[in-house]
């Protein structure tokens, strides 16, 4: 891993192509918050972690990237397509928009903002 924010940040969303929540854990700071528009927050690494894996169980796709990104000394702005595939289904570009808190060149807060309900109908296809 890289020790800039910007880096640290592209390699962490690249890391989701894997669909193993193993390969978040070394972006993860011990304490992190994750916020997901609309759904309750998650603290914790390990329970981060859970949750990522669950979704990686759930869809037979998954390809993250980053459309544009700002930052700011440790907080990161990220625009990203969630490509995000169900088994026998194409891949819905879901778009989103992240911003990261680094501390300890680690992520210790991470919120995604997207229109959950507009993300559902094009998973659904």
């Amino acid at each position: 891993m890289t020790s800039s924010n910007d880096a640290l940040i592209r390699e962490f969303v690249e890391a989701f192509n894997t669909k193993d929540a193993d390969r978040l854990a070394p972006y993860l700071h011990p304490e992190v918050v994750f916020q997901a528009y609309g759904d309750n927050e998650v603290r914790g690494r390990d329970a981060v972690l859970q949750l990522w894996a669950g979704v990686f169980g759930t869809f037979a796709e998954v390809q993250f990237a980053t459309v544009h990104q700002a930052v700011n000394g440790d907080v990161v702005i990220a625009e990203q397509v969630h490509g995000l595939g169900l088994p026998g289904r194409p891949v819905a570009p879901v778009m989103n928009m992240a911003v990261y808190e680094i501390q300890d060149d680690k992520i210790a807060a991470w919120r995604d903002y997207t229109n959950p309900e507009y993300a559902r109908k094009l998973v659904a296809g």
